[in-house]
């Protein structure tokens, strides 16, 4: 599950340098500025009504006492997350990057990698995720009014090192030996159509929720995709295997 809405580019006083600083890239509640694209990037739509909720509320909040908790996922992932296009989907349709790779290390296929995978993304585990939630709502005082992102900072990989990672567990869980070639490069054009555009990297700042809640996430990379893939694995490889043996309708 994705979150953050605005890119990552910090600029400074005259508006025009990029800071390479990656303290710039820890995205703070309350004080990280929210910068959008261009409008011919369609994409930033997305961001842009993910953002004006958020106004909303808070607004309300702060106008007619309207009491809220606003969570900011940042890439919730575990098992059951999206679905296999073709046994629990669309057989088009395109999911996530966790069910996106699954579906290719499922059929066998290379990870198609757009624009080389250099994004940088942080992942936290679902089980983490849920008791930062569960502990939002056993303590409403706290909670109430308050902002917070929900990640790990620690488990921080670009999209490319997820890949990897990914290939080597699912030939650990599944026994299957990993491809010649288990990866391939595909430009975001290609992949996603005219109008995408992305930030490049993204941190959440984790200390409003740990002073509010005590809460820190617990689970490494390297487990969440081991139980993540050992499930996508027992789930999903037979009924895979089944469609991939049916013959192909002649027209």
């Amino acid at each position: 599950m994705g979150c953050w809405y605005g890119n990552t580019f910090v600029y400074d006083v005259k508006h025009f340098l990029l800071d390479s600083d990656p303290a710039y890239y820890v995205l703070k509640e309350d004080t990280s500025p929210c910068i959008f694209g261009s409008i011919e990037k369609q994409r930033w739509s997305y961001a842009c009504a993910k953002q004006l909720i958020e106004r909303l509320i808070y607004a309300e909040g702060a106008e007619n006492g309207l009491e809220f908790t606003i969570v900011r996922p940042f890439n919730w992932i575990g098992p059951r997350m999206d679905f296999i296009p073709g046994i629990d989907g669309p057989s088009e349709g395109v999911p996530r990057v966790l069910a996106c790779f699954s579906n290719n290390l499922l059929r066998r296929q290379p990870l198609k990698l757009v624009d080389g995978g250099q994004s940088q993304r942080t992942f936290v585990y679902i089980k983490d995720a849920i008791e930062a939630v569960m502990l939002m709502i056993e303590n409403p005082a706290r909670a109430n009014g308050q902002i917070f992102n929900v990640g790990n900072p620690h488990n921080e990989v670009t999209v490319r090192q997820l890949a990897e990672m990914m290939t080597e567990v699912y030939s650990k869980v599944s026994g299957e030996p990993v491809l010649e070639e288990p990866t391939i490069d595909v430009s975001s054009k290609e992949f996603y159509g005219e109008g995408y555009d992305d930030s490049d990297k993204r941190i959440p700042d984790m200390t409003i929720i740990n002073r509010q809640l005590g809460w820190n996430p617990k689970t490494s990379l390297w487990d969440l995709l081991e139980s993540t893939l050992t499930y996508q694995h027992r789930t999903y490889a037979e009924a895979i295997r089944q469609a991939l043996s049916k013959p192909v309708a002649s027209s």
